[in-house]
């Protein structure tokens, strides 16, 4: 069952974007700065668009903390919006293959696109990206990390050896690597191909897509349930996870590589020890609909974004005539901003899972039932 709950408000031009995340325990030290750092990322990498250069986007918190902590009600941040003008943009009237245009006006018989695309708009993610943050203060709290960066661009990919399976000593390095990178990925030979990607894409009016890893270290094993199917976090993750815009696939572990392959080359035996330890992680740490102890490594594809300055063929809904798509002030390539907001995410589930799990009205709490389960999980091999 769900502990945590999120929800958000707000239009791409209007005033603000508002999120309401509840269920958090008491006590928890909200470090804003990370916040804002996290969503100064998301408006990172290369190939971004003039929108980048309008806002500065700072969280705000309206309830649901005292001196610095959380309080236990209803957590509200608040993410304002200088590029404010939603009453004077003109109207719509030629959708793009691809966005929301088109189907917003099937779903509420009009043809009002603007009404539709506001909140369709990428946009909505700086919400999801506070949240996230929020929540991986509260992972943080039991020694738990999230860790996301772009694996592929187009055609241009890491090796599948990078990074492998990742240690908790290896993730302040791996960090600073990503975080030098223009487009958050992890080799500078890399970075450089997809940095000629997004050069070239933008010279021809054309946009670009890729693919992002998340991984999830010091995880509780057991979160999650094989019970019901809305249950199984496997399920919750890859439904968080499409639900970016954009996102057309979700893999988990070895993903639709294991399709290819024999059983015996792709399920992680299981070796002696306490806790228990495996000889790969092919699953991507999660078995039945559950976590199994180890790394949760999953990946998420992003098509190339919608609006096109070479746009495509489409039809004037005022006319019923032939024409080009319409062009909403874009990005080239957003794959950067997409890793940040999937770590956000993941992390967002993931917490949600622990909470469930463990419990606790406090922090503290939190954290003594968290280690009293660890105990008894590290104990099931011990025979």
């Amino acid at each position: 069952m769900s502990k945590l709950s999120y929800r958000s408000a707000g239009e791409s031009h209007g005033s603000a974007i508002t999120v309401i995340l509840e269920g958090l325990p008491r006590g928890l030290e909200l470090d804003l700065g990370f916040i804002d750092a996290e969503l100064g990322r998301r408006q990172g990498g290369a190939g971004r668009g003039g929108r980048q250069r309008i806002e500065t986007d700072r969280v705000e918190i309206s309830g649901g903390v005292r001196s610095g902590r959380t309080i236990g009600s209803p957590l509200c941040l608040v993410l304002r919006n200088k590029d404010e003008k939603i009453e004077e943009l003109p109207e719509p009237v030629r959708p793009r293959p691809g966005h929301a245009d088109l189907a917003g006006c099937y779903r509420y018989l009009d043809r009002d696109i603007r009404g539709t695309l506001e909140r369709a708009s990428a946009r909505e993610t700086v919400g999801r990206v506070a949240a996230g943050v929020v929540c991986r203060q509260l992972l943080r709290e039991v020694g738990c990390e999230v860790f996301g960066f772009v694996r592929s661009l187009e055609q241009v990919e890491l090796a599948p050896e990078c990074p492998g399976d990742v240690a908790m000593e290896e993730l302040s390095s791996l960090r600073a690597q990503r975080d030098a990178s223009r487009l958050y990925t992890l080799e500078p030979e890399v970075d450089s191909a997809m940095l000629a990607a997004v050069g070239e894409a933008g010279r021809d009016g054309d946009t670009v897509g890729g693919v992002v890893e998340v991984h999830v270290l010091g995880l509780l094993p057991g979160l999650g349930s094989c019970l019901q199917w809305q249950e199984r976090l496997d399920a919750r993750l890859a439904a968080a996870v499409v639900s970016i815009p954009a996102f057309k696939g979700v893999e988990i572990g070895l993903g639709f590589e294991a399709a290819r392959r024999r059983g015996t080359a792709v399920h992680d035996e299981i070796l002696p020890g306490c806790p228990l330890e495996r000889g790969s992680n092919h699953a991507g740490g999660l078995e039945g609909g559950m976590t199994n102890g180890q790394n949760l490594v999953l990946r998420g594809a992003m098509k190339p974004i919608s609006t096109l300055k070479k746009p495509l063929g489409s039809v004037d809904l005022a006319t019923g005539k032939a024409d080009a798509a319409g062009y909403e002030r874009s990005d080239v390539c957003a794959v950067s901003a997409a890793s940040v907001i999937a770590e956000a995410m993941v992390a967002l589930v993931v917490a949600d899972a622990l909470l469930a799990r463990v419990g606790g009205e406090t922090v503290a709490e939190f954290q003594a039932r968290f280690e009293d389960i660890r105990g008894q999980t590290d104990t099931i091999g011990a025979g």
